[in-house]
């Protein structure tokens, strides 16, 4: 067993079920949408990124890409709780908070796409 394949593995799994987790809900109530799932959400991804960059392969480049376009999502879903919460007088609405769950929801995209790459990945490998 490959040690390294097992945590890139884990990371990217992780990811995608944080991503889920802070995801899944009515998309304008916001006590639905844990900060701290979303806060480990970008933390996650930003460590499977970091786990994307060593691989040369086709496939490591769109994991990689995958990763960046999911990274891009989440920093701007936590910026833009941020701005709601702490400097918008309005606070966390429901609208603020459905531009949050939408661009956590095109990060999801992101994390199933590279889930599915690592299946693919995987289901190829052959033992030599």
């Amino acid at each position: 067993m490959n040690l390294e394949k097992v945590v890139f593995g884990f990371f990217v799994l992780l990811a995608a079920t944080l991503n889920f987790g802070f995801f899944i809900g009515d998309i304008d109530a916001p006590h639905l949408h844990n900060p701290y799932e979303l806060f480990a959400a970008v933390v996650v991804n930003l460590i499977a990124t970091v786990l994307k960059f060593g691989d040369r392969t086709q496939i490591g480049a769109v994991h990689l890409a995958t990763s960046l376009v999911a990274d891009l999502q989440l920093i701007a879903a936590a910026l833009v709780f941020g701005y709601a919460v702490y400097v918008s007088t309005e606070g966390l609405t429901p609208a603020a908070t459905a531009s949050v769950v939408s661009l956590s929801g095109g990060a999801l995209v992101a994390n199933i796409v590279s889930v599915v790459l690592l299946v693919i990945e995987t289901v190829s490998f052959h033992r030599r």
